[in-house]
């Protein structure tokens, strides 16, 4: 036990040098194992992470020939874990069955922030990839020296190098027996020629969609160790209600009671059993009184108030042409898009672990930046960073900034009064919907001028967006925790961009563009949501060129080619109408969409054709299909891609037909399915996607970059089939004009 404490004030290079990069807490992932022995907590506390610039911050190589991938990012079911490993298998010429990989662990792992923006392979895949080419020249030069041959007659394959001149061989694991790489990386090892790839480019299985398809222990939710307890908090009923007071006494009697905590507004119970923490956080809620403050503006007021009181102007964009522009334009139009607040409706409720033991504080998260919910959580509760280690373990559905942090707060606040003990805390259905940060109303109007020969000349775009970033990011305030404590931290709500005009700028010719933002402090709590400001954005922009093409009497598709000049954008859009076809025997009661954009007009390039039918007598339609390109430059996993932009067109298509947070002076109203739909599976789609691949390009973000046209497709199919321009998110069926259809 001593000997483990002290062995993690060793600093980096010591533990590196004395470790023989034995993983310590290894069994601790998921994905290798849960159940979890008597003797793992004494592995909490071992660091060890390197120099950025070491070869084993990225990559290990034990004395079995397996070789450890260590990534800052966090596996959120978009299969980062697969497509890294293959970067590095890649390089090294190993097999797939020989590799493994960490993620997201302050202990082990390097700070990469968040993983977030669909930068997990542009940063992190990079940084691995040159890694294990500098491995590779590092280990082939010592195969040199011990085969007595040339670097140049090596040829590698399944992790052995053998000579073409002797034809001996050696295997990795024979040249470097386990120690550390002595070398750093230089950014100058050659990489591998794309056109000898054997893995990168091509589908490669996934063992985490395996064991969720098996409902193997997976996920944080069934995360068990030794000596757990549980723990459930009791929310106020509503933002900034200040708790006046509780029967404290009279919860702590409950059956399997082990402790109530209050700390000023933060009301929790801590139960030997996870069901009596359940009845006893339901026995508080019945008798807990509050002070409450009602929420304004209401939702009926939300749209107007959002455009009458935002900040001033901050100009994204800017032509002095503009009006000049607007002025000599044949024809004027102008629309305004509404997008409602939204929410990430994880399937899975938030979940956090933590332990306090001998000074030490280890919690498991499934947050998205392990390093900045670190350092939010020491100023939380006043302990230094280096006692404290966060281990990212997959949660059960999220992209982007839901409860995940919160609940970790949360368990690690509850820990502190359990010492030795693991605390469980496990959000209810009610806490996720009505706490997690949400994706932020917004407004944007558009106007826009074309010539005579139907080229856009003018565009004018308008934001109205709350903030979509409030991750952690070293302030208490952050966390709900860290509002509702007895010494409440201070937090600027809102206000302020963080995303909000993300693919606002036209990716068009146009000759004159102008974009405004007004940031708005709103009711409700706001943060990252899958593509931040985009998908709203997009959702208008491409709207609006439908409308305009339609005002020019030009078909939609040739319309946005005209105002193209990139080449891959054309691409897309061009195998688009090549594999699913546009409008050439469109049969009735039918229609088709189509949009495009690149994802922040530098990631993954994508266009999409949304086929909608209607029912004019039962008066509603159904999204029949929805038809993909994705240009994500070199492609890593072909089908780690598809089922990326697979499931962000299904995903986007439940935001933009169903999902909408109500919520009234009391609070959100929006606390379970019923009150917040979704795609329901017999409401799902068919999906098709097609990937370019560019090995000879540099990999693009590819995560987020179907949402914002899908929403705008979809919009444009409805238009296509009933002539009614649906500019309010979601696109339920009343707002269809049904009297001028025809049954």
């Amino acid at each position: 036990m001593m000997e483990k404490r002290t062995r993690f004030n060793l600093d980096r290079r010591d533990f590196l040098r004395s470790s023989g990069h034995l993983i310590v807490g290894f069994k601790l992932l998921p994905a290798l194992a849960f159940g979890g022995s008597d003797d793992c907590a004494d592995e909490y506390k071992v660091s060890a992470v390197g120099d950025r610039r070491d070869v084993d911050s990225w990559i290990r190589l034990d004395s079995d020939g397996k070789l450890t991938v260590l990534t800052g990012k966090m596996e959120l079911g978009q299969g980062i874990k697969t497509a890294l490993m293959q970067m590095a298998a890649e390089e090294l010429d190993m097999d797939m069955e020989n590799i493994r990989i960490i993620v997201a662990d302050t202990g082990q792992t390097q700070d990469e922030r968040y993983t977030a923006g669909s930068g997990s392979i542009e940063g992190s895949g990079a940084a691995i990839r040159n890694a294990a080419a500098e491995a590779r020249r590092y280990l082939l030069k010592l195969a040199s020296e011990k085969l007595g041959a040339p670097v140049e007659s090596l040829s590698v394959a399944s992790g052995i190098v053998k000579s073409s001149g002797t034809g001996k061989t050696i295997a990795y694991k024979e040249l470097i027996h386990g120690k550390r790489f002595q070398v750093q990386v230089s950014g100058s090892a050659p990489l591998k020629d794309p056109s000898k790839y054997r893995l990168i480019g091509k589908p490669q299985p996934r063992d985490d969609i395996a064991m969720m398809a098996a409902a193997s222990t997976f996920y944080i939710q069934d995360l068990k160790l030794p000596d757990m307890v549980h723990a459930r908090i009791l929310r106020p009923p509503v933002y900034k209600a200040k708790l006046q007071s509780l029967p404290e006494q009279e919860i702590s009697s409950l059956p399997g009671v082990l402790k109530v905590v209050t700390n000023g507004s933060f009301v929790a119970v801590i139960a030997s059993q996870e069901f009596d923490s359940i009845k006893a956080v339901r026995e508080m809620k019945g008798k807990a009184k509050w002070q409450t403050i009602p929420v304004a503006p209401l939702q009926k007021d939300l749209y107007i108030d959002i455009m009458k009181n935002a900040s001033s102007g901050e100009i994204v964009e800017d032509s002095a042409a503009l009006v000049k522009k607007l002025s000599e334009a044949s024809l004027t139009h102008e629309a305004v898009y509404q997008k409602p607040y939204q929410m990430h409706g994880s399937i899975g409720p938030s979940c956090a672990i933590a332990l306090w033991k001998d000074s030490f504080l280890t919690v498991w998260t499934h947050s998205q930046g392990v390093y900045p919910l670190r350092k939010t959580i020491s100023d939380l509760l006043r302990i230094p960073e280096d006692k404290i280690r966060a281990i990212g373990v997959p949660g059960a559905g999220c992209y982007g900034h839901n409860g995940a942090d919160d609940v970790a707060a949360d368990a690690a606040l509850l820990a502190l009064e359990m010492p030795g003990k693991p605390v469980r805390v496990q959000w209810m259905r009610e806490d996720e919907h009505k706490w997690e940060p949400f994706g932020s109303a917004m407004v944007l109007r558009i106007k826009g001028g074309i010539d005579t020969e139907g080229a856009v000349t003018a565009w004018n775009t308008e934001i109205w967006s709350d903030t979509h970033s409030t991750r952690p990011g070293g302030k208490a305030g952050h966390l709900i925790a860290g509002r509702d404590v007895a010494k409440p931290f201070p937090f600027e709500t809102g206000g302020f961009s963080g995303g909000s005009y993300r693919n606002s700028v036209p990716l068009y010719a146009i000759d004159a563009k102008k974009v405004t933002l007004y940031n708005y402090k709103g009711p409700l709590r706001t943060s990252a949501l899958r593509s931040l400001g985009a998908y709203a954005n997009i959702f208008a922009l491409e709207s609006f060129m439908d409308e305009l093409a339609v005002k020019a009497k030009k078909d939609p598709v040739e319309f946005r080619l005209a105002h193209l000049k990139d080449d891959r954008a054309k691409a897309v859009i061009n195998m688009l109408v090549e594999k699913a076809g546009w409008r050439k025997s469109v049969m009735k009661n039918t229609g088709e969409g189509f949009a495009f954009a690149q994802y922040k007009n530098s990631a993954a390039y994508f266009a999409v054709k949304a086929e909608v039918k209607i029912d004019p007598v039962s008066k509603t339609y159904r999204l029949v299909k929805l038809t993909g390109v994705i240009d994500t430059g070199q492609t890593i996993n072909s089908d780690g891609v598809k089922n990326q932009t697979s499931g962000g067109m299904i995903q986007s298509a439940s935001w933009t037909m169903l999902e909408q947070v109500s919520y009234d002076q009391d609070g959100v109203t929006s606390e379970s399915w019923e009150n917040y739909p979704i795609l329901r599976f017999e409401d799902v789609p068919d999906t098709e996607v097609f990937v370019i691949d560019r090995p000879e390009e540099k990999p693009l973000g590819a995560g987020e970059a179907a949402q914002g046209p899908t929403s705008a497709a979809i919009a444009n199919a409805i238009f296509h089939a009933t002539g009614s321009r649906l500019r309010q998110i979601p696109l339920t069926a009343d707002k269809i004009n049904w009297d001028k259809i025809k049954g």
